[in-house]
């Protein structure tokens, strides 16, 4: 017997009677036309007025309209009990603060050690069946708000309010020196470095992308940064904060210009205080700073969304991170 999550129910209002089911499921509970074919293949998938009937049927008003997807596990994700935080929970998401050093799903060569790993454990464990589905990405070493989507109906709602631009993500960051002007937008396309290709760099032949940013509070030599996505690209903030000579601080992959001068010596993340002292002064100063963050100082610090079932908007917030709070004030005492 097959085995379904609970109902996802709409009641049609007098001002869609007569309309098609699938005009219905489609514009009023968006419904993708991938998710009706899925749905269309079980019992119970979609009924109107708890029967199964045909989605090209006319529905009346105070018809109910339910739709039911089956029970899924992460047959591929081994179990493995990693701790994580729970920022918000209900049946159909799930809302964590990423950890620094976790990758979120795993992939060649990282099959376990993932937090999808410590998700499906946690399922488990409470005797809960669902897949596990990251709706966005955040880099292995950036901390923060992280949402998981318990159903593909979930999953698929909150990619289509990202896709138009409807999820806000902001971000704070550690960078060296100080964005002038203090508040603005960078609007730089995007694309893979041809010659590093694991790198992406600023290209006029690259993919639109939009980074908003405030400077919250500056130190000189750092500032704490609020970034707001406007576009999702690989390594975004990352590579546009570069691009403006203030990269993010600890970033091992998008480093300072400075450290181009003195490219082909030994790397000046592990060097000691005798070549320390023999550079430039203000080169000291940016390698230290370096040398205090053991990752890139970036935290998803807040996500909103409306929700995929209740259309609330919900917003989520995860606080700065020690590493993060401990830099800051290491900038603050100089």
């Amino acid at each position: 017997m097959t085995s379904y999550y609970p109902p996802i129910t709409y009641i049609i209002p007098e001002a869609e009677d007569g309309w098609l089911l699938k005009t219905i499921l489609f514009r009023r509970m968006h419904v993708s036309r991938k998710l009706q074919s899925r749905l269309k293949l079980t019992e119970q998938g979609i009924t109107l007025n708890g029967q199964r009937v045909y989605i090209s049927v006319h529905v009346q008003a105070g018809d109910v309209v339910e739709i039911r997807m089956e029970k899924e596990t992460s047959e591929d994700i081994l179990p493995q009990p990693i701790p994580f935080e729970i920022i918000y929970e209900d049946e159909h998401i799930l809302i964590v603060n990423k950890e620094a050093g976790i990758i979120v799903h795993p992939t060649h060569g990282h099959y376990t050690g993932t937090l999808a790993n410590g998700v499906v454990d946690y399922w488990l464990k409470k005797e809960e069946t669902f897949r596990f589905r990251a709706v966005h990405r955040l880099d292995q070493e950036t901390t923060g708000v992280l949402a998981i989507a318990k159903n593909p109906y979930v999953h698929q709602h909150i990619s289509e309010q990202m896709i138009d631009n409807r999820v806000d993500k902001k971000y704070l960051a550690l960078v060296h020196g100080t964005p002038n002007p203090e508040q603005g937008e960078i609007d730089g396309p995007i694309d893979r470095d041809p010659e590093e290709p694991h790198r992406r760099i600023v290209t006029i032949d690259g993919y639109p992308s939009l980074t908003k940013y405030t400077v919250l509070e500056s130190w000189g030599k750092g500032s704490l940064v609020q970034l707001k996505l406007e576009t999702g690209r690989t390594h975004q903030i990352r590579v546009h904060m570069t691009s403006i000579g203030c990269p993010l601080i600890g970033d091992k992959l998008y480093r300072h210009s400075v450290y181009r001068e003195i490219e082909g010596t030994v790397d000046p993340i592990l060097a000691d205080e005798a070549f320390l002292d023999s550079l430039a002064e203000s080169a000291q100063g940016i390698v230290r700073l370096d040398q205090s963050m053991p990752r890139q100082a970036l935290h998803a610090f807040e996500l909103s969304f409306e929700h995929p079932v209740t259309h609330e908007m919900m917003t989520f917030q995860a606080p700065l991170p020690g590493d993060m709070k401990e830099l800051q004030r290491r900038l603050d005492s100089r």
